[in-house]
């Protein structure tokens, strides 16, 4: 099982890329495009509502197929989405970019439908969440690396700058020279995805030719109706699908709307003082990875939900210090919201799975189709900024807090229903019957 582990686990820093490389895409699609922040977010919500259209599908097609066609389709799907970005930009269609990000978490539903469940399986119960959890350390990796390059190879080529306000930028220019201008930023937008995909089709081949069905494959399985009654009769699984949906919500918010927190601070400060929004998403990624190993080795000596409701309750306490601290406090309590956040995923679904054999794969829908809360949150965060207008800092709430400080208080609520479902986990543990 050595080889199809380390493919597989590869696979998680493959995805990682993406979805940090999508994150500041919010800011710079208003920008480039003079568009509102819920507009903006759109990304986000096209991004991520790809996962909740899939999930379900993509758990049907490996019950019935294998583990290894599921892969493939995937990634096939992953670089249609990439290729897709081409005729976006040389159209200039923010809704052919929508769509080209739908399609492309197609694909991401199916690696991560397929890949979650097969590293469980993948060697001993007992340390099934501890292999997880170190399989999910790659993917804060890849969105390390998507990070890096979306600060070198798209913000800093762009001819808007990020971070102004794009109509008194442009209000001396013509409008063939904004056309010009627009027509550009989207081209360095799509680059990126468009090398990614000939990366993933080179992926595809290996996969094509390489043997990685994982042993339950072969296992008897339940009918649809019996594994069904089985998931949703076991209450650390369907409360697991609620909390893992609040996790995703949270996670891509406080790394979607950093930007703009930072974005607010720099309107406060000279120009020799200017903060650097992408350094402070690296600095929140890195402490992601850190923590996540971390937690692995943790996690052998202390229960996996026990640690969970630790980290979530340090989260609650950091989040709300974004939320009440004005400065640069505040945006280093934001940036510890990551270290925060890093055991949750691979933990949620560890637990929401333990003893599930070959009905994981369905089970697994379930925990991935939990990622809309990534599409649908980030709208309504980016509702809450546009309350007193486009800006970021139009009204103040309780007359001291900047609307884009109080929508934090979204990732705060999330981290609390998180916190509830590790408590109630680490009681059921000690009490099965609850």
């Amino acid at each position: 099982m050595l080889l199809p582990f380390i493919a597989v686990t590869c696979l998680f820093f493959l995805w990682g890329f993406p979805n940090d490389l999508t994150n500041p895409m919010v800011e710079v699609f208003k920008n480039v495009l003079d568009i509102s922040n819920v507009k903006a977010s759109y990304v986000q919500l096209a991004f991520y509502g790809g996962y909740g259209t899939m999930a379900i599908p993509a758990a049907l097609f490996i019950r019935k197929y294998s583990y290894r066609s599921s892969i493939v389709l995937g990634l096939f799907l992953f670089m249609l989405g990439s290729f897709m970005m081409y005729p976006s930009a040389q159209w200039v269609n923010y809704e052919l970019f929508l769509v080209s990000f739908y399609l492309l978490t197609f694909g991401l539903a199916f690696l991560e439908t397929t890949a979650n469940p097969m590293i469980l399986e993948l060697g001993d119960r007992e340390t099934a969440t501890q292999r997880l959890n170190f399989s999910q350390a790659f993917n804060p990796m890849g969105a390390l690396t998507g990070q890096v390059v979306a600060r070198i190879f798209v913000v800093e080529r762009l001819h808007t700058k990020i971070g102004v306000d794009a109509e008194a930028a442009t209000a001396t220019l013509s409008p063939d020279e904004k056309q010009q201008i627009i027509e550009h930023d989207l081209g360095v937008v799509s680059t990126p995805y468009i090398i990614l995909g000939f990366v993933v089709l080179a992926i595809m081949l290996v996969f094509l030719f390489m043997k990685i069905d994982g042993r339950r494959d072969r296992a008897e399985r339940l009918t649809l109706k019996e594994t069904y009654s089985k998931l949703f009769s076991n209450k650390n699984y369907y409360e697991g699908v609620i909390a893992q949906f609040f996790y995703v919500a949270c996670q891509i918010m406080v790394w979607t709307f950093i930007y703009q927190y930072v974005t607010n601070l720099n309107a406060t400060r000279g120009a020799d003082e200017q903060l650097n929004a992408t350094v402070f998403v690296v600095v929140s990624t890195v402490s992601f990875l850190v923590a996540r190993w971390i937690c692995t080795f943790l996690i052998r000596y202390i229960s996996s939900a026990k640690l969970m409701l630790i980290f979530a309750i340090l989260g609650i306490t950091l989040c709300a210090g974004a939320i009440l601290i004005n400065g640069i406090v505040g945006l280093y309590c934001l940036v510890g919201v990551s270290f925060a956040m890093s055991l949750m995923f691979p933990t949620i679904y560890g637990i929401a799975l333990a003893g599930m054999g070959d009905e994981a794969k369905l089970g697994s829908a379930g925990l991935i189709l939990a990622i809309v809360g990534g599409a649908l949150m980030p709208p309504l965060q980016g509702s809450i900024i546009d309350m007193g207008g486009t800006g970021l800092n139009d009204l103040q709430l309780f007359g001291f807090i900047p609307e884009v400080n109080f929508s934090f208080i979204l990732p705060l609520t999330c981290l609390v229903f998180v916190a509830v479902y590790s408590w109630r986990s680490m009681n059921r543990s000690k009490n099965p019957l609850n």
